[in-house]
């Protein structure tokens, strides 16, 4: 039995290199074997940058390095699919960037293709699940500390009006649904642990790049609901708070806390607040544990690929919403 994974990485994006990549190196059970680009001295760079064993100028040639297990994908939305599909077919294991792709179909062709392959592993990089925050806030909730859960508030923001930059290119899939909007999304039905029956939203795209730059969106649950905005033309700023018939929950950095720092919740019942606090980690690195040992042990991801599928589904019913004008059922 393997006590490492060993990875390869497709595209020098920043995600990868800022945090993926320095995260899987400090992982107990991953080791960064190979990173691929189209342009070979990017990739000799980067790889010199992080100290990576061996570099490739295509991504073919990192696919037919028999001793990668598993490969991590980073490239822009609209490759997502098809490289993952070219993963599985090469015998790779695949951790694949969110959103899964650019739309729901494309999603449910991705998990149709991995059903071929019920011997490897493939999951949806949402980092944040995995981090010890949202592990205790799940636990609080389904344990009835704030009661019955009714409303869930969320927003996630930055700002960039580079034309150039992937996240303005709507061909690649930008926007801020697609780039931030569905992490709001993704912990919304993670909370209710179920799937929303109708959204409603107004969306204001760029007159030119024509991405969605703002998102104002409430979704109806079964069990309450959730209101979130998403922004790529904002400051910079992220907040999630968890209301309960007799208390609530909130996050100090939701999506996104520091690796090197601690980070803490907010625990408010009862007329007192309890401040959890967390010990310095890096979600990046738990997420790269976790999937590798899945792998290791042979035993399922923490999230199921069909998790994906649903999520795109709300994505795709927020536009419609906002398109037709009226709420839109799932």
């Amino acid at each position: 039995m393997k006590s490492k994974v060993k990875w390869g990485i497709l595209s020098t994006a920043y995600i990868g290199t800022e945090h993926v990549i320095p995260a899987m190196k400090s992982s107990e059970y991953s080791e960064v074997h190979a990173i691929a680009s189209r342009n070979y001295n990017k990739a000799k760079t980067v790889a010199d940058k992080l100290n990576i064993l061996k570099y490739y100028g295509t991504y073919e040639e990192l696919l037919k390095d028999n001793e990668i297990d598993a490969v991590y994908i980073s490239l822009p939305n609209h490759l997502h699919v098809p490289w993952a599909i070219k993963c599985l077919e090469a015998g790779k294991h695949v951790l694949l960037e969110k959103p899964i792709g650019l739309s729901s179909l494309e999603a449910q062709k991705l998990l149709d293709e991995s059903k071929k392959y019920p011997h490897l592993k493939i999951m949806e990089a949402f980092m944040y699940r995995h981090h010890p925050q949202w592990i205790k806030a799940k636990e609080l909730v389904d344990s009835g500390a704030i009661g019955k859960v009714k409303t869930i508030q969320s927003f996630f923001s930055f700002f960039d009006d580079n034309p150039n930059s992937i996240v303005n290119n709507k061909k690649y899939g930008g926007g801020s649904l697609m780039d931030i909007g569905c992490y709001p999304i993704s912990l919304s039905r993670f909370i209710f642990n179920s799937e929303p029956q109708e959204v409603f939203s107004n969306i204001e795209y760029h007159p030119k790049l024509e991405v969605d730059i703002e998102a104002t969106v409430q979704m109806k649950f079964n069990e309450g609901t959730s209101s979130f905005f998403s922004s790529i033309q904002l400051d910079e700023r992220q907040q999630a708070q968890i209301f309960g018939t007799n208390g609530k929950i909130e996050f100090d950095i939701p999506f996104n806390p520091i690796a090197n720092e601690p980070s803490k919740i907010f625990l408010y019942r009862n007329n007192k607040t309890e401040v959890i606090i967390f010990e310095s980690c890096d979600q990046y690195t738990i997420q790269a544990d976790l999937f590798s040992l899945a792998i290791i042990n042979d035993t399922k991801v923490p999230t199921p690929l069909e998790d994906a599928v649903s999520n795109m589904k709300v994505i795709e019913a927020i536009i419609k919403s906002n398109k037709f004008s009226k709420p839109f059922k799932l």
